[in-house]
């Protein structure tokens, strides 16, 4: 009698679609928390004035493409976007002050970049909605060919 095993093959989208929403999560989590002064708030406290460059409008990112990147809508360019932001926070504040990123404090940014690039190319897995919304499109489309078949 054969072992069971896992098999990742099948496994393998519920797995990205965890890591998707856990790393969208935490991505919106830091924005809410630099506009709206919630969880302990920005750096310091509080929350960053409207408006303030770049603060502000990373934040925003942050809050946005987080829930997109979290509930899988527009997966790709909110991941694209949001690595592009967090590629940006490292090298305009961290990478001045030391080489790497244990050492200039960039880890997290550096960690956030990585993480939704990986999404731009693999995108969403599991449980998101842009496959609910995807199958919508495509129903129609499918009936239509079926009608114009017979």
């Amino acid at each position: 009698m054969a072992s069971p095993t896992l098999d990742t093959e099948r496994a393998r989208p519920y797995a990205l679609g965890l890591f998707r929403i856990v790393i969208g999560l935490l991505f919106a989590c830091h924005g809410a928390a630099s506009l709206f002064g919630v969880f302990g708030g920005a750096q310091g406290g509080g929350s960053i004035p409207a408006g303030t460059w770049p603060g502000w409008y990373a934040a925003v990112i942050q809050l946005v493409g987080g829930i997109l990147v979290m509930s899988g809508l527009f997966t790709r360019p909110a991941a694209l976007v949001s690595s592009g932001s967090m590629a940006y926070a490292y090298f305009s504040v961290h990478q001045s002050a030391a080489l790497l990123p244990l050492q200039n404090g960039g880890e997290a940014s550096v960690m956030y970049c990585w993480a939704f690039l990986l999404l731009v190319f693999t995108g969403p897995g599991a449980l998101a909605l842009d496959q609910v919304l995807g199958a919508r499109r495509t129903a129609p489309a499918a009936e239509q060919r079926e009608t114009v078949a017979a």
